[in-house]
């Protein structure tokens, strides 16, 4: 007997053996992608600038966080002219920053303690602050704040870990 005679010939007897079968066969399909690890599909993780944050000194207020990609601005007039600023509450004595999405390029970044949330670096009547503050690339406070060149960091596109330890 030929093959396709006993298919019509099983067919005529249940019609419903075929779709039985497919739906068997579609069940275990669907089944055998569950029971694959999830990390053979998961994404790659989007490179980023990650910055740490350590020596906060207390949880009064928040830290921000802003990256430069020019010298306008720098350090002090963050919020109008840094690329991307974020903030968050302090816990504990670190904070951590992602900064994605970043192009490759030159950049800097300057770290506040912004113990009374006003959005600005605190200080005495002679210029010296009273809050927090850190630059990338270990750039210090000498006469005055850091320049753009002293803080400068070169990002090629990839993941960059940086640790800023703030000053107070």
């Amino acid at each position: 007997m030929n093959n396709s005679l006993i298919k019509s010939f099983f067919q005529r007897i249940c019609p419903c053996e075929s779709s039985r079968i497919f739906q068997k066969l579609v069940f275990w399909f669907a089944l055998s992608f569950l029971l694959v690890p999830s990390n053979g599909f998961a994404q790659a993780e989007c490179p980023a600038i990650n910055v740490k944050i350590q020596n906060i000194d207390n949880n009064t207020g928040v830290i921000a966080c802003a990256i430069f990609d020019s010298p306008e601005g720098f350090p002090k007039k963050f919020l109008r002219f840094a690329s991307k600023v974020m903030i968050t509450q302090i816990k504990g004595k670190d904070a951590s920053f992602e900064f994605s999405d970043i192009k490759p390029g030159r950049y800097a970044i300057v770290v506040i303690h912004d113990e009374n949330y006003d959005g600005e670096l605190e200080t005495n009547w002679l210029g010296i602050p009273k809050e927090g503050y850190g630059f990338s690339s270990g750039a210090e406070v000498s006469l005055s704040a850091p320049s753009f060149s002293d803080a400068e960091f070169t990002y090629d596109g990839g993941d960059l870990q940086m640790i800023i330890d703030l000053n107070y």
